[in-house]
């Protein structure tokens, strides 16, 4: 086991944050109703509606890829499509599980610089073929922060729904690491929600502070019709649901899950502008949420690995891509550039990569 307390690999790789511990220490003590009919599940419903400001559905699930593949089923039929940025994780990391949960509807890829689709990109998909032939395109999953570490502003989100209500399109986000986006914006969270034209979000907490669980929040209350039925079909309905709920609690009735967002924030933007300063070193990406993706020469990359730090390398469109977490330290920061920098200093330039498979898990 790596002696290292923080990594770089992914916020998934962080603990549960304090806040979202004890409240869930709270929800273990004595009997509680199950399936949601709890206390706990109610509390956190509640905060999330004063969240968004509105009244709208929640629904608590395991995780992101429930999280995406129901929501999106519910907006769909077999023979309908999905559009999505080709870097969307909907596309190339939930193994087909949303095309599993609803039956068959395809997912169509959108091109677009920094992780982003437009509402041009959406319009020449959507116009590509209508015939019967072809799967009707049905919904848009937008992924905010993007997969590449951006974010959409309220006015690029406005400027989809605008071009999405003319082509009769339904919105999805993927909101895994939501909570950066909003803190990385500064807006309110019904800015890039509800007031931009969304319908459903995947509004995710393991990344930011709980143990497990992603709630599914329907803006559209009329897409939620029967949606506890596909959550318990797809096994996604827990019978103490007040564990998954409880840590909501924690996070969200003092503002802790944008606190957690905005630390990892600033740890990015820190390891970003420390990486800036080294020459060796190419920025990929803006950075604007809790990643920093850079090129770095594959001796040094090698080297890295060799010396305990973990992050991947085949995420997004290449380099490496280094995510900050609600626990990462500023020392954190510090001893990887150190350690980069010494392997910068003294790896030789055709120094020999290694061969072999150093993904890690994701």
């Amino acid at each position: 086991m790596s002696k290292r307390a923080r990594h770089f690999g992914s916020d998934n790789y962080a603990g549960i944050c304090p806040e979202a511990w004890q409240a869930l220490e709270q929800a273990n003590r004595g009997h509680c109703a199950g399936y949601g009919e709890d206390v706990w599940t109610q509390k956190a419903s509640d905060l999330i509606r004063e969240v968004f400001e509105t009244d709208c559905e929640v629904f608590f699930v395991f995780n992101g890829t429930a999280a995406n593949s129901l929501s999106l089923a519910s907006m769909c039929q077999s023979y309908h499509s999905i559009l999505c940025h080709e870097t969307a994780h909907v596309e190339s990391d939930e193994c087909g599980a949303p095309e599993f949960f609803s039956n068959g509807t395809k997912v169509l890829l959108v091109a677009g610089p920094n992780g982003k689709v437009s509402p041009d990109g959406i319009e020449q998909m959507v116009k590509r073929r209508s015939d019967v032939h072809y799967p009707k395109p049905r919904a848009v999953s937008l992924t905010q922060a993007t997969e590449l570490g951006t974010v959409y502003t309220p006015d690029e989100l406005k400027a989809i729904w605008s071009r999405c209500r003319g082509l009769g399109l339904r919105i999805h986000m993927d909101g895994a690491r939501f909570a950066n986006a909003v803190a990385s914006l500064d807006v309110k969270p019904k800015e890039i929600t509800w007031q931009a034209g969304v319908d459903i979000l995947s509004f995710g907490g393991t990344k930011n502070g709980t143990h497990v669980g992603d709630a599914v929040v329907f803006f559209n209350r009329e897409l939620a019709r029967e949606f506890e039925w596909r959550c318990k079909q797809a096994g996604q309905l827990a019978s103490k649901m007040r564990f998954m709920s409880a840590p909501w609690v924690g996070m969200l009735q003092d503002g802790v899950w944008l606190r957690n967002a905005a630390h990892a924030n600033a740890m990015a933007q820190l390891l970003h502008d420390e990486l800036s300063k080294i020459p060796e070193v190419k920025i990929l990406f803006p950075r604007q949420a809790n990643a920093v993706f850079a090129e770095l020469p594959p001796p040094i990359v090698h080297a890295l690995w060799r010396r305990d730090w973990k992050f991947y390398t085949f995420i997004g469109q290449g380099g490496c891509r280094l995510m900050c977490a609600w626990d990462t330290q500023e020392q954190d920061v510090r001893d990887f550039v150190a350690d980069l920098t010494q392997l910068l200093r003294d790896t030789p330039a055709d120094a020999p990569v290694p061969s072999g498979n150093h993904r890690v898990m994701k």
